[in-house]
């Protein structure tokens, strides 16, 4: 089976993001977009979805997270994209329930070609780790609609806003590893009774 690795690199007037995503990986990781918390939770993704991803990414933090955060997740939507090529063979939804201590959350997401996002974190911090939590939205919205997927996240309940967070990254990436893992059974089979994505 090849490789199925892409590489992004994406220069707008706000943002500079250069990527690299491996969706058969081991979950190594290089995450560098100036924000703290941001990099921690695409760690997190990288590792509980055995990706190798490597980000770096420079925006106009002096204005705003808004650009950086979008952004990165529309580079790490186009890398799913890509990686997958035709999509033949894949499994082409996931979904996962997560817990982080007394914080319960739910991610599930369908890579069928087209473009959806319902999200609810229950978040009631403005920043976390010096993130601003309003952008969340911006950054899942941005991926679903480059990797032309429906994305549901909805955390149930949980009191630490830090571990809503958590939980719901853990969820993405191990909701999107499966969605994009490979079944023997369906190698030349396209995911879909239309026989498009």
């Amino acid at each position: 089976m090849e490789d199925r690795v892409a590489r992004i690199i994406r220069h707008t007037a706000e943002t500079e993001v250069e990527a690299s995503l491996g969706l058969d990986g081991t979950g190594a990781s290089e995450i560098e977009t100036g924000i703290g918390f941001l990099d921690h939770m695409l760690t997190l993704f990288a590792k509980h979805g055995k990706f190798d991803l490597v980000l770096r990414a420079k925006g106009d933090l002096d204005v705003d997270q808004h650009h950086t955060v979008e952004d990165v997740g529309i580079v790490l939507g186009e890398l799913v994209d890509k990686a997958l090529a035709d999509r033949k063979g894949i499994n082409r939804a996931g979904y996962f329930v997560q817990t982080m201590d007394e914080t319960l959350a739910v991610v599930a997401l369908d890579l069928g070609g087209r473009a959806a996002l319902v999200y609810n974190d229950q978040v009631r911090a403005r920043q976390i780790g010096g993130l601003v939590t309003e952008l969340l939205p911006d950054f899942f919205e941005g991926f679903a609609r480059s990797a032309r997927a429906n994305v549901h996240v909805k955390v149930l309940y949980g009191r630490s806003n830090h571990h809503k967070v958590e939980a719901v990254f853990k969820c993405f990436g191990r909701a999107l590893s499966y969605a994009v893992s490979r079944d023997e059974r369906l190698k030349d089979w396209l995911p879909s009774t239309k026989g498009l994505l």
